[in-house]
C-alpha cells in the first residue's frame, strides 16, 4: 500500500534482490582493527591457533581485513530465506505521535522464530561446522536471543548445541530457555559447577549472577575439551559483523529503491553484531568518501564501554582463556548491575567499532533503563510491535533525535534498527509497570578498579 510520496509503509525487497555475498568493512577501513592476540605469548593469534577453538572456514573469515565480499553460501541463503529480506518500515504513526517533520525508518530483524537478527549469524556458523563434519558446537547467551538464534539454527544442521547463559537471565527469561531447549539445545545457567573456570568464579564471587565473559569462559573450555565440538559466539567477532551485514545491505538497497538519503542511522550496541551490520554499507561509503552519514551507537548507561570504557587491549572472557582483542572495554571482570534488565552486557565492543569509534567516524551515547522502556512502550502502542529491550535503546535516541527536528523544523531522514521482539523480555516489562525499575550507573570509582587490571601488553 503506497503512502506519503508514494513511499509504502513497508518497503520489501524482492528475493532476487537478496544480498548474495557479505560486505567485509575492514576491506575499506584505512586503519585496521587491531589483531587479536595471543593470551600466553601477546603475539598475533594464527590461523592454526584459532583453529582449535573455531571453525576453519570462520577463522578465514575473521583473519581477513582485506576481500572486500563474501559469496553466501547457497544452502545459507536457502535459510535466509525463510524470513529474509526482512522489511524495513516507514514509522509514520511514531512520526504523528511526536509531531516530527523527522522521517523515521526501522528495519524490523524480529520476524522469525528466534525473534531477533542473530540468526543472520547464527545459521552461518552452523552450516560451517556441519561442513567440518563436526559433531556440535558451544556458545554463551546474555539476554537469550543469540541462544534461541543458534539452537533454532543447530537443529535445522543436526548439530548439538551446549548454552551457556548468564544466571540472571536464565533465572529472569524461563521462557527463553525453553525455546532453547525446543531445539534440543543444553541450556546451563552461568557460572556452573560444570566446569573448571565456573567452579572457580563461584568460589571468588559467591553468589555471583554471572555476566557474559564469564558464560564464554565456560563455553569455551567445554569446546576444548571436547572432541568434535567448536566454540561459536554471537557478536564483538569480525566474522559476526561480516554475516550481519546482510542488515545493511538490504536497508541500503530499500532505501535506494525509493531515492531515499539517510541523515542519521542508530543501532544499540552491545558487542557490536546488530550496530555493526546495520551501518556496514553507509559507513563504507563514508570511508571511501561518496557519502556522508551521521553514526550513533546506544549503549546501557549500565554497562558503558564505548562511553566510559578505554581503548585497550583486554580478555574477550573473565577466565582470561580466551584471545585479547584491542576494543573498547570496561575490563573483563565488570559485571554489570544484576537490576540491568536490557541486555547489552558485554564488557567490551567490537574491535571494528572500537576503532571506528576511535578513529572519529561514529558517535555514542548511553542511556538509562527507565528511559529505555518508557520509549518501547510509546512505540509499541503507535506502531504494534513490543520491541525487545536491547533495540529500545536505538529507539529512545531515535525518538529524541526526532523531537530535536520539531524543535529546528529540519526534515531530517532516521534510520534505526530494531533488533527483535520483547515478548520473552516480560519480566523487565513488568518491573517497568511496578515502578520496580531503577537506573544504575557504575562510579568512576567502580570503574576505575576493574581498569587497574587490564593486561599490560
Amino acid at each position: 500500500m503506497a503512502a506519503i510520496n508514494d513511499v509504502p509503509y513497508k518497503i520489501y525487497l524482492e528475493e532476487s534482490e537478496m544480498p548474495k555475498a557479505w560486505y567485509n568493512l575492514r576491506a575499506d577501513m584505512k586503519n585496521k582493527p587491531a589483531p587479536l592476540l595471543n593470551p600466553g605469548t601477546h603475539q598475533p593469534m594464527t590461523a592454526e591457533e584459532l583453529s582449535g577453538v573455531f571453525c576453519a572456514d570462520l577463522v578465514a573469515q575473521e583473519l581477513d581485513n582485506t576481500t572486500p565480499y563474501f559469496e553466501i553460501p547457497e544452502e545459507i541463503r536457502s535459510f535466509y530465506k525463510m524470513y529474509r529480506p526482512s522489511p524495513l518500515v516507514r514509522a509514520y504513526f511514531l512520526e504523528k505521535a511526536l509531531g516530527t517533520p523527522a522521517r523515521i525508518y526501522y528495519k524490523f530483524e524480529g520476524n522469525n522464530t528466534s525473534g531477533s537478527h542473530k540468526l543472520n549469524s547464527a545459521v552461518a556458523q552452523a552450516y560451517y561446522a556441519k561442513k567440518q563434519g563436526l559433531k556440535g558446537v558451544t556458545t554463551e547467551t546474555g539476554a537469550g536471543q543469540w541462544g534461541t538464534a543458534l539452537s533454532m539454527a543447530c537443529s535445522f544442521f543436526d548439530l548439538d548445541c551446549k548454552v551457556y547463559m548468564v544466571k540472571v537471565s536464565y533465572e529472569q527469561k524461563p521462557f527463553r530457555r525453553e525455546v532453547m531447549k525446543v531445539y534440543g539445545a543444553d541450556v546451563t545457567p552461568s557460572p556452573s559447577m560444570t566446569t573448571e573456570i565456573g567452579r572457580k568464579i563461584l568460589a571468588e564471587h559467591p553468589g555471583t549472577t554471572g555476566s557474559l565473559g564469564c558464560a564464554i569462559s565456560e563455553a569455551v573450555e567445554v569446546a576444548v575439551s571436547n572432541p568434535g565440538y567448536r566454540y561459536v559466539l554471537g557478536s564483538v567477532l569480525n566474522q559476526v559483523l561480516l554475516h550481519q551485514s546482510v542488515i545493511g545491505l538490504e536497508t541500503k538497497a530499500a532505501l535506494d529503491k525509493y531515492g531515499i538519503k539517510a541523515d542519521i542511522i542508530i543501532g544499540c550496541a552491545g558487542g557490536g553484531s546488530n550496530l555493526g551490520g546495520l551501518i556496514a554499507p553507509f559507513m563504507g561509503e563514508k570511508l571511501r568518501g561518496e557519502a556522508d552519514y551521521r553514526i550513533i551507537a546506544v549503549e546501557p548507561a549500565s554497562c558503558p564501554s564505548f562511553t566510559r570504557g578505554v581503548f585497550a587491549y583486554d580478555f574477550c572472557d573473565t577466565g582470561m582463556i580466551c584471545p585479547l582483542a584491542k576494543m573498547y572495554t570496561l575490563g573483563c571482570d565488570f559485571i554489570p548491575s544484576a537490576n540491568h534488565a536490557g541486555g547489552l552486557r558485554y564488557h567490551g565492543m567490537s574491535p571494528v567499532l572500537s576503532q571506528l569509534y576511535d578513529d572519529g567516524l561514529m558517535e555514542a551515547t548511553s542511556v538509562e533503563q527507565t528511559k529505555v522502556f518508557e520509549a518501547a512502550e510509546q512505540f509499541a502502542r503507535v506502531e504494534g510491535i513490543l520491541p525487545a529491550p536491547e533495540s529500545s535503546h536505538a529507539i529512545r535516541v531515535a525518538i529524541d533525535e526526532a523531537l530535536k527536528c520539531k524543535e529546528t523544523g529540519e526534515e531530517k531522514t532516521i534510520v534505526f534498527g530494531l533488533t527483535g521482539t520483547g515478548y520473552f523480555d516480560m519480566v523487565a516489562y513488568e518491573k517497568f509497570h511496578n515502578g520496580e525499575m531503577t537506573d544504575y550507573i557504575p562510579t568512576d570509582e567502580e570503574l576505575a578498579k576493574y581498569r587497574a587490571m587490564l593486561p599490560q601488553v
